[in-house]
């Protein structure tokens, strides 16, 4: 919102300004008035002024005088001095002291119009200009964010690279940890709060939390923070221990905790969330971090797992018990998932997989086995959906983005919740296929029937044409229809006898022949069976 403060002793100046000039044409939002330029000073310090119009000639304050203090204090303001013929040479004077022009009095409008509308032409390119600065040093802290978490990912995943190359990146990157001296290293990981997030808000948080953590270690640590390999955050410290060089390793450790505690409780605080931290020794940077970092990652997963305590001191882990390295093989003995789900063993295929899930939180588990799991149960989904001739997608379009699932087999109830749902899915697209293939059946059969000639037809011949035992399509067509497949062809071939009785003048053997009877006292009693009388006593009736 840009704002306008005009001046002058005179009220009747300023008020007459205020009222005709057409000041939202000029983009000016709102105006401000003093009678003197010590009230002047007043507004400047109580609103975020942009132009500034003043008298030269004022009591107590010179226009000049407020102009040098505008300079000092609000070198932003563009100002403009109101001036006469007589006061030429004060004109002069201001324009030395950088004020942005001058106007005449008595003030043309058309004058006044021009004269403002360039200085609002002027704060905009100077706007512009700093924007695009801002916009250039946001990209760059961008590019150097890229670039650091680049460097951190060789460095953790143990790429080959020479400590004069390292150095050189980090003094490039203007990372301040040094090579040589002692660091620690903190990894993070989401809580339950922040699980049932989208991709691009989680990214937030992330950036927010590595934001948090800068405030809390920097003003006694070198701090390096970004997003880890494994789907975690990590925070490398150094100890800035030149403004306390006399504390023992104890009292450091002490003193690094008492930070993390501050660090989570912000988070906490902040982002209505909590984090687990899984915190290490100090070890020599960068010669140690690629090993202690994998040792880091299995404790903290296995910790977030067991939802031990939320800060984790990595030297005090056991190793994970060997009974866990199993909690999957009930998934592989027979009969498998595949076998039932195949076989349309819904309830056995359920009661399959809750097993294994109840297993894996018996013994315990990891993200290595929840990935597993995903692999093996979505290998069985597949196989299930293209034996019905469907694409999982068409299922399950989000379960199966690369994002999504990467977020399942993070978290064991996302990954359990979503298996049952799938096989949900399954039961009820393979239902589905099965209701319509049996009434196609039955619309392939009935429109055999409703084409009948008088061939040979029956039961086997119509089960021949549509590539179904004679048994089973009898099976099929009574449970569809509630009708036995053998009645609905006399019933068809009685209602064609009755219509042709009826309407043409066919002798009764001409329609026994037709509707495929070979013997005409045979259809005449299927006919009184049927319809209570022969086809003789229909036709005299």
């Amino acid at each position: 919102m840009v704002q306008i403060l005009l001046v002058d002793d005179e009220s009747y100046v300023t008020e007459s300004l205020a009222a005709t000039i057409p000041w939202e044409t000029l983009g000016i939002e709102r105006v401000h008035q003093a009678a003197s330029a010590l009230t002047a000073v007043d507004v400047l310090e109580a609103y975020d002024i942009d132009i500034l119009v003043t008298d030269i000639r004022m009591p107590g304050m010179t226009g000049l005088e407020l102009i040098v203090e505008v300079n000092e204090r609000w070198p932003h303001i563009r100002s403009l001095l109101l001036t006469g013929y007589a006061d030429f040479e004060y004109a002069k004077k201001a324009l030395q002291l950088k004020a942005f022009d001058y106007i005449l009095k008595p003030v043309d409008d058309e004058e006044f119009i021009k004269c403002v509308s360039v200085a609002m032409d002027s704060l905009k390119e100077e706007w512009e200009a700093f924007d695009k600065v801002h916009q250039l040093q946001y990209s760059r802290r961008n590019d150097f964010g890229v670039l650091r978490t680049h460097l951190m990912h060789d460095l953790l995943l143990g790429r080959d690279l020479s400590v004069p190359k390292i150095e050189s990146k980090m003094s490039e990157y203007e990372i301040k940890l040094r090579t040589g001296h002692p660091a620690s290293m903190l990894l993070i990981q989401l809580g339950k709060h922040f699980s049932d997030m989208d991709y691009h808000s989680v990214s937030l948080i992330e950036y927010a939390i590595g934001n948090i953590a800068e405030e809390v270690f920097a003003p006694d640590f070198h701090v390096w923070h970004c997003k880890a390999p494994h789907d975690c955050l990590i925070v490398l410290i150094e100890g800035n221990w030149n403004s306390f060089p006399e504390r023992s390793a104890d009292e450091q450790n002490r003193f690094l905790s008492a930070a993390i505690e501050t660090f989570r409780k912000n988070v906490s605080n902040y982002l209505k969330g909590e984090i687990y931290v899984a915190l290490t020794g100090w070890f020599k940077f960068p010669e140690e971090l690629p090993k202690l970092y994998q040792k880091a990652i299995r404790s903290l997963y296995w910790n977030h797992q067991e939802k031990t305590d939320a800060l984790l001191f990595i030297e005090e882990q056991t190793e994970q018990p060997h009974s866990s390295v199993k909690s999957l093989e009930g998934l592989y003995m027979h009969p498998t998932l595949t076998h039932l789900l195949e076989s349309r063993q819904w309830d056995e295929a359920e009661a399959k997989v809750s097993r294994v899930f109840g297993k894996m939180e018996e013994v315990g588990y990891t993200r290595e086995h929840l990935y597993e799991l995903f692999i093996s149960v979505t290998s069985a989904f597949m196989y299930t959906a293209h034996k019905q001739g469907r694409f999982i997608t068409q299922m399950d379009q989000v379960g199966f983005d690369p994002l999504h699932a990467q977020k399942m087999v993070h978290s064991f109830p996302h990954l359990k919740e979503w298996i049952f749902s799938m096989m949900n899915k399954l039961k009820s697209e393979w239902s589905a296929s099965e209701q319509s293939a049996k009434s196609y059946v039955v619309k392939q059969v009935q429109e055999l029937i409703s084409q009948d000639k008088g061939q040979e037809l029956s039961v086997k011949t119509i089960a021949d044409q549509v590539y179904l035992h004679p048994v089973y399509l009898s099976k099929i067509y009574k449970a569809e229809t509630g009708e036995g497949l053998g009645d609905y062809i006399i019933r068809m071939r009685m209602e064609r006898a009755l219509y042709l009785l009826k309407y043409s003048n066919k002798k009764i053997y001409e329609i026994t022949t037709e509707l495929g009877y070979q013997n005409p006292q045979y259809f005449s009693k299927m006919f009184k069976k049927h319809y209570g009388m022969t086809p003789h006593e229909f036709r005299d009736q």
